[in-house]
């Protein structure tokens, strides 16, 4: 349990809806992301993944670190703190995986996919540093809630290019749903956790989207 929070049952409301979006619209249920972790995965495509993701997420500060630093929810710290330190070793597995993988598959329009993957972490970025109460909360509830399915990604890279996967460290989910249930403090604050939320998935979907162009613009030439 983090420290601060006191949990009941009734209490899940705000987190129920941060998963509700993340059946609808979050990378479990894309497609390509479904093709980069079956075993019929092509290296040179989870290759690209790795460093897309790396490119989103393996920069120093991240998101979480950029929302513990704005402090709009003072109540969120601890928990942000926690999902920091776990999301530094997330960074260091990006990291080991990158080198792993190899240099960037050559693909056409590298130019633009570059810019694309730079605008999506800057829209991540801004939304973790929202002055809205709660929208860097759903934010970030958002990134720990599509992590999973992201994770399995940078797993079946790990298994194919032959590294061991490193151990998740991120908070238990039944302490984020206590944490985000009660920071949702009012219905204010529970549509700008919503909205954090819809605009965290918004964007990884682009990216996902963004791979499946690549992969087969790589497959026509």
């Amino acid at each position: 349990m983090v420290s601060g929070f006191a949990y009941t049952g009734s209490q899940t409301g705000a987190w129920n809806l941060v998963l509700g979006l993340g059946e609808t619209d979050g990378s479990g249920v894309h497609r390509y992301r479904r093709r980069l972790t079956s075993r019929a995965a092509v290296a040179r495509d989870l290759s690209d993944a790795i460093h897309a993701l790396c490119a989103v997420h393996g920069d120093v500060p991240g998101i979480v670190d950029a929302a513990m630093a704005r402090g709009v929810q003072p109540d969120a710290h601890d928990w942000l703190e926690l999902v920091a330190a776990g999301f530094a070793n997330e960074r260091a597995y990006l990291a080991a995986l990158t080198a792993a993988v190899g240099p960037v598959p050559s693909t056409p329009a590298q130019g633009q996919s570059e810019a694309a993957m730079l605008g999506t972490r800057h829209a991540l970025e801004m939304l973790a540093r929202s002055e809205r109460r709660g929208c860097a909360t759903g934010t970030i509830a958002a990134l720990l809630a599509d992590w999973t399915a992201i994770r399995r990604v940078l797993d079946r890279a790990a298994v194919r290019f032959g590294i061991e996967a490193a151990r998740n460290t991120l908070p238990p989910e039944a302490d984020t749903a206590t944490c985000v249930a009660m920071l949702a403090s009012s219905a204010g604050v529970e549509r700008a956790i919503t909205f954090g939320a819809q605009q965290m998935f918004a964007q990884h979907r682009g990216l996902f989207d963004l791979l499946e162009a690549r992969a087969s613009a790589r497959d026509a030439g």
